[in-house]
């Protein structure tokens, strides 16, 4: 029908009574205009100077505890609230008049839509659903008004990105490249995206989080950094936020939904793997914005294009997101290697924006003690992981009622991608620097829990039982040097007295530690079998550590005359220089483990760490004497054999076979096996210093290096047996100087003891 009039209200509505609220509303509102739904209007015969003016009635909940949210109990009595079916609507508006409101979006004039239609759509789309879709999407900006950002959700994702010009032109292409038919490969495109597509629904979400918060609140009091949410809160306003978190558990999406949503920040929509989408999680976790994707799809260029749209829409619409960069929970306590493919898609969608950018927010995830840790150290021993189902999560649930201490989140500096896109350069490392700035800000925010530094007290110091006297002996020394470091620490009070053993007990509840105390005062041991568990809680924090370690290493080099000047030892310039190359030597043999800044950032935090350590360091000629002064001067703070060993003790392993496979070829697979049948028998001969360095995934990282220096299948190696055995000297080199520092820490004195080792 062809209409005159200059405003017209599009109701978007679904009952006799939520059309008769709408029109009572706009007889106030806009007296002139005519009430219709959009399927009862003919777009292409509106004059160019209509105004639409885009409109939703809006049902709100019962305020309950102070909020107006829909419950568990709503949706087992087959009721929602947000979306009341038409026989009880005229009930609830007469029990609760302020249940229902119209809300108005943002007009625009059919001249206006027929502008971005022709900019943003495929050339044939329906003009009438484009007009729809905008008015809906508008409806839905107002409505937002009324109940909060947090339940910001995207609408009508499959219909907007499939029916792009972006889209069908990116299709066009790759059928071309396929050699197949462009109507088929848009067929299939959409079929994928329509899989993967996160359909959420506010019930959906208020259901979800009633029912899977349960998994998190009982055993954790979370904390969170206010300051930074604030922050954040305010770059949100103008760009999308894409939170990377560490992943430590399976509720890391659940507590840190939690933090935001009580924030009243828009909902994250969360990439995760498939692996979790089984009945009844998957089907309510997608409508709650989880979007679950294949874990490995390089193979099928249709899936990944489809992936690739549907990250650019998300992007170009600035809606927050979340995935796990690590790609998988850590099985050791310490950050994994980023998996660069996510990374990779939203960095195309950025630079294919001409204003597109993104907010990058670093983010660290932290649990005093977590009930899974014992089923991720026998995966790392080498045992099998258990697959996810229905029977797995309720054992889950169950294991998650007792009180398991403090999940801390906290936030690394949030930076612009697309800054950081050109601070990187372009090359092929620029994607990997991007990436190893976000592991190195989660580094720096991950706080140091209690039961770090009692692992890390425990595991450093000779196998056997503790008074609590002792143990608070051991950690003094760390507390002060945290303090000094301005380390994100724990309270001291859970590290002495009354609260270490708190702490201790903790720890003994789960199978950690345990307690004897039939002598005359209690004495505490790590548990033979669960020393991996307490090396995970150790790894959260030697990140925090490895740059001390690196320079009491390399002092003792230096002054032993393992590296030396090649002119006048009174001038330093090059006795700095050569010692700077070993600095960068050892770090080379742990950049699979640790995430380190590029050369001059690394050198100047060496030099922060000498300034804690030798204050005069500069001044000095760094002779063996005044060295091992130096040394000794800080018993019982020295880190290195601390924190080096269990890298070093795997190194060892895995360059040992090596150089017994002599000039063969091995698989990754192979080696890691062999790996740890040798790493066990070395263990038990005492050769091995640290038990806890018998890990699928340290063996991986030695794999990794060993594949870096082309020590695996020899490309490139005149003498691959040569260079196999010039890597095993290289690391029994540095387990000797690690057994020299621990000559000079000797831990026992300090203890009234002499050292057992």
């Amino acid at each position: 029908m062809h209409m005159a009039d200059e405003v017209v209200v599009l109701a978007e509505t679904r009952t006799s009574v939520e059309l008769r609220a709408v029109t009572d509303w706009a007889s106030t509102a806009h007296p002139d205009a005519p009430v219709r739904r959009p399927d009862d209007v003919d777009f292409d015969a509106l004059p160019p100077s209509t105004t639409l003016v885009p409109v939703r009635p809006v049902w709100l909940p019962a305020v309950r505890q102070g909020e107006r949210r829909v419950t568990l109990g709503d949706v087992l009595v087959l009721s929602n609230p947000r979306r009341p079916v038409g026989l009880v609507q005229p009930l609830i508006r007469g029990r609760r008049p302020d249940s229902l409101r119209v809300v108005e979006g943002a007009p625009a004039t059919i001249a206006e839509l027929r502008e971005r239609y022709a900019r943003d759509l495929a050339e044939g789309a329906p003009f009438g659903k484009y007009v729809a879709v905008q008015a809906s999407l508008s409806a839905e900006r107002a409505e937002r008004q009324i109940i909060g950002d947090r339940y910001k959700v995207p609408q009508l994702v499959a219909e907007q990105v499939s029916s792009s010009a972006r889209f069908q032109a990116g299709a066009a292409k790759l059928a071309a490249e396929l050699g197949r038919p462009t109507e088929t490969v848009v067929a299939e495109a959409v079929d994928k995206l329509s899989g993967f597509v996160a359909t959420q629904s506010r019930l959906m979400d208020d259901v979800f989080s009633a029912t899977f918060d349960r998994l998190h609140e009982r055993a954790w009091h979370v904390t969170v950094d206010l300051d930074t949410l604030n922050t954040l809160r305010t770059l949100n306003k103008s760009t999308g936020l894409v939170f990377l978190p560490s992943h430590r558990s399976y509720v890391d999406p659940l507590v840190l939904a939690k933090v935001l949503r009580s924030n009243d920040f828009p909902p994250t929509l969360v990439l995760g793997g498939n692996n979790l989408s089984f009945w009844p999680v998957g089907p309510v976790a997608r409508r709650a914005g989880m979007i679950f994707i294949r874990r490995k799809f390089g193979s099928d260029p249709v899936y990944k294009f489809a992936m690739r749209s549907y990250l650019s829409y998300i992007v170009e619409k600035r809606f927050n997101l979340e995935w796990y960069i690590e790609g998988g929970r850590s099985r050791t306590g310490k950050l994994r290697k980023p998996m660069m493919g996510l990374l990779n898609y939203v960095v195309d969608a950025v630079t294919q924006l001409d204003s597109g950018d993104v907010t990058i927010v670093p983010t660290s995830i932290v649990y005093d003690q977590l009930q899974e840790i014992g089923a991720m150290a026998a995966e790392d021993a080498g045992g099998a992981k258990k697959p996810e189902g229905i029977g797995w999560l309720l054992r889950y649930a169950k294991a998650q009622r007792s009180y398991l201490g403090e999940a801390r989140v906290r936030f690394g500096t949030p930076f612009s991608l697309r800054s950081a896109l050109d601070d990187a350069g372009e090359g092929r490392a620029r994607l990997e620097k991007v990436a190893f700035r976000v592991m190195d800000e989660i580094n720096s925010a991950t706080p140091i829990s209690a039961t770090s530094l009692a692992g890390f007290a425990l595991l450093g110091a000779p196998d056997r039982a503790y008074t609590l006297a002792e143990i608070e002996a051991i950690l003094v020394p760390l507390l002060d040097y945290i303090a000094r470091r301005g380390l994100p620490g724990p309270d001291p009070a859970r590290c002495r007295g009354v609260g270490l053993t708190q702490t201790l007990r903790v720890l003994a509840g789960n199978g950690v530690v345990s307690c004897f105390d039939g002598g005359s005062e209690p004495v505490w041991s790590i548990v033979p079998d669960n020393r991996a568990v307490a090396a995970y809680y150790r790894n959260g924090a030697l990140h925090h550590f490895v740059n001390r370690a690196i320079v009491e290493v390399n002092m003792l080099a230096v002054a032993e005359g393992e590296v030396r000047a090649t002119g006048d030892y009174a001038t330093d310039e090059g006795l700095l220089a050569v010692a700077q190359r070993e600095a960068l030597r050892i770090r080379d043999l742990l950049k699979f483990e640790f995430f380190f800044p590029v050369k001059d950032e690394y050198f100047h935090r060496l030099a922060a760490e000498l300034d804690l350590i030798a204050p005069q360091w500069r001044e000095r000629i760094p002779t063996q004497e005044w060295t091992y002064e130096v040394l000794h001067g800080h018993t019982g703070a020295l880190l290195a054999r601390r924190t080096l060993q269990p890298f070093f003790d795997a190194q060892l392993v895995a360059a040992t076979r090596l150089v017994q496979l002599g000039t063969a070829a091995c698989d990754k697979a192979d080696l890691i096996a062999d790996c740890l049948g040798l790493g066990r028998q070395l263990s038990l001969q005492g050769v091995v210093r640290s038990k806890d360095s018998v890990s699928k995934d340290l063996y991986d990282g030695a794999y990794r290096l060993a594949d870096n220096r082309d020590l695996i299948h020899g490309d490139g190696v005149t003498d691959l047996l040569a260079a196999r055995q010039e890597w095993l000297d290289e690391v029994n080199l540095m387990r000797d100087r690690l057994a020299r520092i621990a000559e000079i820490e000797d831990i026992q004195p300090a203890l009234g003891q002499k050292d057992a080792r």
